[in-house]
Formats: C-alpha cells, structure tokens, sequence
C-alpha cells in the first residue's frame, strides 16, 4: 500500500461527529439535609420514558457554555449558581444512535455540573411531572451513560468544595458561618469536620469579612453576617485541604 492508499484508508475511518452537552445541576437541600439533581425524563427514542440529565445538541454558532446555560434556562429560574465544564464522555457504543441502521454517527457528550441552592431555585419546565429533583443516593437507572456522567460530577463537586471557594457563588452575597457549615455538611456529610473547628479555621484564613451585622434566625442567638473576600483568598487558590 503506498502513501496515497494509507491516507485514503485513514479518511475511511474517520467518525462523523455530533457534540451534546449534558448539565449535572445539583441542589443543596440544606433545610432538609438533601443533595439533589436534576432529572428528566425522555420524550424521544433511545431510552423514551426513561430518566436522564438535561442535555441538549450544541447549536450553530454556539459554544459549549452557551448550550450548558441554555439548558438550565429552559429548566430553572437562578440567581446564584456555580457552572464549569466537567469532561467529555464519548466511549463508542455510548449511544444507541451510533448503530449503522439508525443514525450511524458519534455522539460525544461535553459535560458540565452546577451547583445551585434549593430554596433559591424554580422549576419553569412546561410538564413539571417530567423534571424532577431526586436525592443523590436514590437515583434510578439513566439512560445512555449518564449515571457514570453523574458519578464523575458528584466526585468532582466534593474535591472542589475542599480546596476552591465555590459554595460562595451559591450562597447570597452575605451570609451566617453556620449557613455555610450547613452547605458543606449536606454535601460532604456531617462528620467531614465539626462547626467548632470549621469556623476557627475559615476565621484564621481571613478571606471571611464580618459585615458587624448580627441576624437571629430561628432560636438560637443572633448570628453574624460574612461576606467572601475574593483578593483576600487568592493566595490560597488551588491549594488542597483549605475548607476542610
């Protein structure tokens, strides 16, 4: 075979591509103690009637966040959320749709997950029996590959909330040290530190500012409010271990 002949056998094997994304977007119950996602369930062939994260086919002239966004605009109704690109799942067999007698192309899917609060989110979905918030320990079996898509996110959120600050793009701009313990404690598990030890540790750092404003909220004692100092953390960024 000469040159010409492997180039144009090389050709021949090249995949005909479509790029999806699908958003994992969590929720922190902390009222109830819960970490949720979102769900929906499927209209359309493959896997019609079944479960899966809301994911879309990326539009011309849109880029990949432009299309994770669009997802959670046409689901939830926001203030405060945390949005970024997780992986991209494109194993062959992955899809249904990738056998000769359907469509015969690749779908790859660029992943991205969200954080969001739960009490500040709204579900604007048109048929809200289909989208659906399920407990992360109690979700059913997704279509394509979308529970291994939801294990790699719940695995990534955990690691970022150990060194990065992202739990303050979800909580308001101020807020009690307690509500941020109660953030931490729904997502890593209440026996990831006690409150003692996790506010004497932030307060040490300094990148916590005390407003002097005092809440009382329920019945315990009145509260002070924090704000997050961006430039005061910036010498900690990426460094392990920082909240916990």
């Amino acid at each position: 075979m000469n040159v010409d002949e492997q180039k144009l056998g090389d050709r021949k094997e090249l995949e005909d591509f479509k790029v999806g994304v699908d958003n994992v977007i969590f929720s922190v119950d902390t009222h109830l103690n819960r970490l949720l996602v979102l769900l929906i369930k499927r209209k359309d062939n493959p896997f019609s009637n079944s479960w899966s994260l809301p994911g879309t086919l990326v539009r011309k002239g849109e880029t990949l966040e432009q299309s994770a966004y669009r997802i959670l605009a046409e689901k939830i109704q926001v203030k405060n959320l945390y949005l970024e690109q997780l992986y991209t799942f494109g194993g062959p067999q992955r899809d249904p749709r990738e056998s000769p007698n359907s469509y015969g192309v690749r779908y790859l899917s660029v992943s991205y997950f969200a954080l969001i609060r739960f009490e500040d989110a709204k579900l604007i979905a048109e048929n809200l029996s289909n989208v659906t918030w399920y407990p992360i320990q109690k979700v059913p079996q997704l279509a394509f590959d979308h529970n291994e898509i939801l294990k790699y996110g719940y695995r990534r959120l955990r690691n970022k909330l150990e060194y990065s600050p992202i739990a303050f793009d979800v909580l308001p701009e101020f807020f009690t040290l307690n509500e941020l313990y109660q953030l931490y404690c729904t997502i890593l598990g209440e026996n990831f530190s006690d409150y003692s030890n996790f506010r004497s540790r932030l307060l040490k750092l300094g990148f916590l500012c005390d407003s002097g404003v005092k809440v009382t909220r329920g019945a315990g004692r009145p509260a002070s409010l924090y704000r997050f100092d961006a430039d005061a953390f910036a010498p900690f960024k990426d460094k392990p271990l920082v909240f916990i």
